[in-house]
This record gives structure tokens, sequence and C-alpha cells, in this order.
């Protein structure tokens, strides 16, 4: 059964839509799903839409290339890898930060019950957010995404960051973020004291079956 999704909503720090299994019930969980470059809110309502006690949020990029197509900042690639804007990328951190304490005053869900979740830029953005303001989340997903390496000056100090939970999820043959770059998030996971999970799974620059329940499981543990 597809999740009901409700109207667009512009009275917060961003756009978005929600989805709830029932959408008459106080959801005891939020998770916060962002979409990749080019894509939009809609894109992972299907992620979250069979979770029960859980207000799931779809959000959408500032960013607006075309009717549908949104983002979180511009990125180039070349042959060092990708060209992240970096002020668009540190603005748009910001207003999810405004986002979350929005909507945990409104759906009166504590941090401590809220996790961000998005598919390649939209884990990036994900875990820029866990990671440098980790008093907002529970834990953050990264599906398909990676790390942003100029977000160390603003991360978080190792004991607050002890108390957040990361799921990484990547494709071996992802050739538009090569599998190395969840190697390096595991690796700096590790050193930041983070406690996590990192998967991989056949196919590309996506997110499989495999890869979805697996974040569900997780989300469901970490939130129980």
């Amino acid at each position: 059964m597809k999740p009901m999704i409700s109207e667009l909503r512009t009275d917060l720090s961003l756009a978005f839509r929600t989805t709830s299994p029932d959408s008459g019930a106080s959801a005891k969980r939020l998770l916060v799903l962002l979409h990749g470059v080019g894509g939009n809110e809609t894109d992972l309502a299907s992620l979250g839409g069979t979770l029960a006690d859980t207000r799931v949020i779809l959000a959408r990029g500032p960013l607006a290339f075309a009717p549908g197509q949104h983002a979180w900042f511009q990125v180039s690639f070349g042959p060092q890898g990708p060209r992240p804007d970096l002020a668009a990328a540190e603005q748009s951190r910001q207003r999810l930060s405004s986002f979350l304490s929005e909507l945990q005053a409104e759906y009166a869900v504590p941090s401590a019950r809220t996790v961000i979740a998005g598919f390649s830029q939209g884990g990036i953005m994900s875990a820029s957010l866990g990671l440098t303001r980790p008093e907002l989340v529970t834990g953050f997903g990264i599906l398909s995404g990676r790390i942003l390496p100029e977000i160390a000056p603003h991360v978080a100090q190792r004991s607050a960051l002890a108390g957040v939970g990361a799921f990484i999820g990547h494709g071996r043959d992802d050739t538009k973020l090569p599998v190395d770059w969840a190697r390096r998030a595991d690796r700096w996971l590790t050193e930041l004291g983070v406690p996590h999970e990192t998967r991989l799974y056949p196919g590309g620059h996506g997110i499989p079956p495999a890869m979805r329940d697996d974040f569900l499981a997780w989300f469901g543990l970490l939130t129980a």
C-alpha cells in the first residue's frame, strides 16, 4: 500500500510534506528524509511509508533547478571527484537545524526520538546535521552518500557524538559516489566514537530493497 502524502507546507524553514500510516494518530517518532540532487521531497516517500507511530517528514531542498528538481547545494564533478558549493551546503545545514527544532516543537517529539536520513546528497546533509548538531537527533542515515570532509571544523565533541547512532548503506558498484566514500565515512565515524552500522550491497547508486530493510530495522531499534 502506497503511503498517503500531504499537501506541500511552506510555513517552516523548509518546504515539506508528511506521510503517516494513521494521520489522526499522535506520532511518537520523527523520521526526516532528504532527497538527492535533482530530485524532490516525494522521492523517498515509500522509504518510511509503513512505519507505525512515526511522523515521516519529506523535506524539499531549498535550491530549485527546474520544476520538481531540487537540491541542497550545487555540486560539480571533475577529475578530482565531486566539488560542492560549500557556502550553499552550510546554508542548508543551518536551515535544517532550524527545521528540526520547528518540527520537534510542532509534533511534540523529542530529539531522542528523531532521526534524519537521506539519499546521495540528502545523506550528505543528514551526516552534516548529525555530526554538528547531535543534540537535535538520536541518529542519522547515509544512503548512497558520503560525509563532507569540510565539516570537520564544525563537528561536535566526542562526548556529544557518543549518544548518536549512524547507518551507512552503499552499493558496491556505485559509479556516481564510489564505495570508497562509505569506507571513509566508516573510518571517520569510528575515529569520532559514533556507534554505527556500515552495510554494502550489490548494485549501483540507489536504495535497493535490502538497504531499505536494513535501514528500517536499524531505525526501529534505535528509536524503540
